[in-house]
């Protein structure tokens, strides 16, 4: 089995439940990861889309045996063993004003936490500054999660994510809100109350502050790595897909990225590129190059269709479209030694959404 090939196929076409022994219960609407499940293969969990159209119509099932033993198939043919991540123990747990725990954070593959601390955006609601991929608001408008999530309540949840199911680092993102620092402020607040808690590692993710004197004041918080995502690159993809946030100029990103490295370190600085909203191979391959050079850890995933958003229907890349961009991008990785591994808490470190992380080594990891 060629796990490079296997993993990178998985989340572009999806994986599809055909009994429901375990159950094909994952994650709908949301900050993303959405419409996906954890699924284990060997010792690797990945976030597979199993909601999506392609995911009905994909090559990859999950069948089970008499005893209930999970196995992955392509095309009917066996190719390795499945687990699935148990639910974590503080689902079970409340506030003292009778919030669930699972309406504040999250279990993200096996050992991350992750929160969107602010549920609404400025843009969300209007479809001419609405990033076409978003679904920030669906689970709030179904009830799965609450609007606002205070520092108290954070600090309480992540101490016992990791009392009860050894979290090992945590991600907080969130909605813009209609402030200049983009949300920097309240994460700052909460990675405080976080940290007096807990000794977690923690990653923000924001749009860049007017500001960049925030970037120092969530690293005296607590907070140990940065994500500033730009999802999409050329200037036609980023005024169709995202037209409010389009107004945030590149330019202004990639200072933001050069500040942001300075006061968190080299590697320490990531952002998401969402491969098939429109960017060529080449221009993702070009801006890969340069965030690297500056020390940004360029995430690329993989665009996943959501249902409900206006690009529900928009088809996700193809599988050879991401292997190689993977490769290029694993290749621009190693010679640069950045990696991963060396990122304290985040989405690139959890690596569980995208198969770049197995494209860091040596260039062909099976045969």
């Amino acid at each position: 089995m060629n796990s490079q090939r296997v993993i990178t196929e998985l989340q572009t076409h999806g994986l599809k439940f055909v009994s429901d022994a375990v159950g094909a219960s994952g994650r709908k609407g949301g900050a993303g990861p959405s419409d996906h499940k954890a699924v284990t293969i060997g010792e690797t969990t990945i976030m597979a889309p199993i909601y999506t159209d392609s995911a009905a119509q994909s090559p990859y099932s999950v069948n089970y045996d008499p005893s209930g033993q999970a196995f992955l198939t392509r095309d009917g043919q066996v190719i390795a063993s499945l687990d699935f991540p148990k639910q974590p123990q503080f689902y079970g747990l409340e506030t003292a004003d009778g919030i669930p725990y699972w309406k504040i954070a999250l279990l993200h593959s096996r050992n991350v936490l992750a929160t969107t601390v602010l549920q609404t955006c400025i843009r969300y609601e209007n479809r001419k500054t609405a990033c076409q991929f978003c679904a920030i608001g669906q689970s709030l408008d179904a009830g799965r999660t609450i609007a606002q999530k205070t520092p108290a309540q954070l600090a309480e949840v992540a101490e016992a994510a990791v009392r009860l199911d050894g979290v090992e680092h945590m991600i907080m993102t969130t909605g813009t809100p209609n402030t200049t620092d983009r949300g920097a402020a309240y994460l700052t607040e909460c990675a405080k109350a976080i940290r007096c808690r807990v000794d977690l590692p923690l990653q923000a993710q924001c749009e860049p502050p007017n500001d960049f004197f925030w970037f120092e004041r969530m690293k005296a918080a607590g907070v140990d790595s940065l994500g500033m995502h730009l999802e999409a690159v050329d200037p036609e993809v980023r005024a169709n897909i995202m037209p409010g946030k389009a107004r945030v100029p590149l330019s202004y990103y990639f200072e933001a990225f050069v500040a942001a490295v300075q006061i968190f370190g080299r590697g320490q600085v990531s952002t998401y590129l969402l491969a098939g909203l429109g960017d060529s191979q080449e221009t993702l391959l070009t801006t890969s190059e340069r965030l690297i050079d500056i020390g940004v850890y360029p995430f690329v995933v993989p665009f996943v269709p959501i249902v409900g958003t206006p690009l529900a229907d928009h088809a996700p890349p193809g599988s050879e479209f991401m292997f190689e961009i993977y490769q290029a991008i694993g290749h621009q990785l190693r010679r640069a030694n950045l990696r991963s591994s060396d990122i304290k808490a985040g989405c690139a470190k959890c690596g569980a959404c995208s198969a770049l992380s197995m494209f860091e080594g040596r260039p062909n990891l099976d045969t």
